[in-house]
């Protein structure tokens, strides 16, 4: 076994666990939004802005 292995190893099994981590977050967030699609800054970017909730207008 080289030296190098155990350092791949650790280095994917890191990445593999950001993944996760990244992967869990926007399925938290999904899910809290009751849509797994993001949001219309990123789909229309340039529209009209979305209505404000009821309740936030100032």
């Amino acid at each position: 076994m080289s030296q190098g292995f155990p350092l791949l190893i650790l280095a994917l099994g890191t990445l593999g666990g950001v993944w996760f981590l990244a992967a869990a977050a926007r399925k938290q967030v999904a899910d809290a939004k009751g849509s797994p699609e993001r949001s219309s800054l990123i789909h229309h970017h340039g529209d009209a802005p979305r209505p404000n909730m009821p309740g936030t207008e100032h």
